[in-house]
């Protein structure tokens, strides 16, 4: 007996929203295509009616999880009341470099929290990693009135930093590694 077109939609999505979950939870690496197929219900075998490889899995669940940091970071700002201004890069590191966004890695921006990682994975994941941050540069960019290298060493000094308070075993150590990156924000601008 076949299966639906609407019902085989349905279950690419629940493998994928479960994949891009546990790739912001755990890491690329910790996607194993049978156990992400038993926590959906599904079996290994009918993973391949889905998708065409591991590898290809990983770079859609990679591009939704950083999709998701992105929405999510929009759903804070406005919840919080703290939208950033057009153009505001101080404003903006202010809430990238927080506690609350370094204390939460798997709803956070997940170029911090997967870069390294993307960088050892297959060229899908790699290329999806990188469209995300070409795009974070360019946003970046227009708050620095279209200074694209400036923009480069602002999310390369937010991004570092991000991942290396995370790592930071002393909270005093970690929050200064933060507020010095924010600091800097605020100089780049002046400069």
């Amino acid at each position: 007996m076949g299966h639906s077109q609407a019902g085989k939609s349905e279950n690419r999505e629940r493998i994928l929203a479960e994949a891009s979950r546990q790739v912001r939870k755990n890491g690329l690496e910790s996607v194993s295509v049978g156990e992400l197929m038993k926590s959906v219900g599904l079996t290994h075998g009918g993973f391949y009616g889905h998708f065409n490889s591991r590898a290809a899995l990983l770079a859609e669940a990679l591009a939704r999880a950083l999709a998701d940091g992105q929405k999510h970071a929009k759903s804070q700002e406005h919840a919080t009341g703290q939208e950033t201004p057009t153009g505001d890069l101080p404003g903006f590191a202010r809430s990238y470099l927080s506690r609350t966004h370094r204390d939460a890695p798997e709803s956070g921006c997940a170029i911090a929290a997967l870069a390294a990682e993307a960088g050892r994975a297959a060229p899908e994941c790699r290329d999806v990693m990188s469209g995300h941050v070409d795009a974070f540069i360019g946003a970046v960019a227009e708050m620095l009135d279209g200074d694209e290298e400036k923009a480069m060493v602002a999310v390369s000094a937010m991004v570092g930093a991000l991942a290396l308070a995370r790592v930071a075993t002393s909270a005093e150590r970690s929050d200064a590694i933060l507020k010095a990156v924010r600091e800097h924000m605020r100089m780049l601008v002046t400069d």
